[in-house]
């Protein structure tokens, strides 16, 4: 039998007010296959208040029984400030201007990076009982993740800017350049939770490998050091040396993007913050639309089946 999606009979896809219904009575069974993608975007639209009281009760259970709450997300950047001063600034001797605000502009949309995703990855498996006792988008639950987790990153972004300002890196108009960079990050973000998503309901230990791989992507991603340490690197590729450099902006995404929010926000040793490259960003952009359309055809292919998997 092809992948396919279940719905409460009688009931229209995405009832208005967006909420999840219990099933009553026998499952209609509806091939994946046969409704096009815009009938499915359209009711994952109708859903959204289910979305937002996903994220509203994530992040209630998040801050639950804890003291300061949510300014959490804005003690938290403080704090990791505080770290990497006494670490890069006086005890290895880091040279260059304001070394934690070069490394707390990277942490950031990192942190949102790789929280959306180890979240994301258990999104299904975790909400096995709800799964099967309501209809609704299985999307809803990976978006949620990215979602709640953008709300933290959104949260801390006052207390950089000021740090930034602080640090004597006076803001410019260029940190404009903010919102088109979260959005890429967010849909490239969504594509890899779609897709890591999928394969956990089918093997159970991918979350288990990604905890290594996200470790080793952080060393990957110049989160802590300048990307131009890897331009005196090479590779050699069939016969042809490619600097390191190029190659991890290639194959990484999130090195394309931190490198964006430093230019945005931090410049460099030499010059204030100015304007992302645009040819830079928008082959950033292509990799992160490419990313969500596989990673949302495989979790569209397989959402079918989550209820008999989980």
């Amino acid at each position: 039998m092809s992948p396919a999606r279940v719905r409460p009979p009688g009931a229209a896809a995405g009832d208005a007010g967006g909420a999840a219904r219990p099933h009553h009575g026998p499952i209609v069974v509806e091939a994946a296959g046969r409704r096009r993608l815009s009938e499915r975007l359209a009711e994952l639209w109708r859903y959204r208040p289910m979305v937002r009281n996903l994220v509203i009760r994530d992040l209630k259970v998040r801050y639950k029984n804890s003291v300061l709450g949510f300014f959490w997300s804005l003690a938290s950047p403080l704090l990791m400030m505080l770290v990497f001063w006494v670490v890069f600034g006086l005890w290895m001797g880091q040279p260059g201007k304001a070394f934690h605000v070069f490394v707390l502009v990277a942490i950031l949309p990192w942190n949102w990076f790789s929280a959306a995703v180890a979240g994301g990855i258990d999104s299904i498996v975790g909400n096995a009982a709800l799964i099967n006792k309501v209809y609704f988008p299985r999307e809803v639950l990976p978006i949620s993740i990215v979602l709640s987790e953008l709300v933290n990153f959104a949260l801390a972004l006052p207390v950089l800017l000021a740090i930034t300002w602080a640090s004597g890196i006076a803001p410019t108009p260029h940190a404009l350049w903010l919102a088109p960079i979260v959005a890429i990050q967010g849909v490239f973000t969504l594509g890899i939770v779609l897709l890591l998503a999928t394969a956990n309901v089918y093997y159970r230990d991918t979350a288990i490998i990604m905890n290594v791989v996200l470790t080793a992507w952080f060393f990957l991603t110049p989160v802590v050091y300048p990307m131009g340490n890897l331009d005196a690197m090479h590779v050699s590729i069939g016969g042809t040396d490619v600097s390191a450099m190029r190659l991890a902006y290639i194959l990484n995404p999130m090195a394309s993007l931190i490198s964006s929010y430093r230019v945005a926000l931090y410049g460099s040793n030499l010059g204030p913050p100015g304007q992302p490259d645009l040819l830079f960003l928008g082959r950033t952009a292509a990799t992160a639309v490419a990313v969500l359309a596989v990673g949302y055809w495989a979790f569209l292919r397989h959402s079918g089946r989550f209820g008999e998997e989980v």
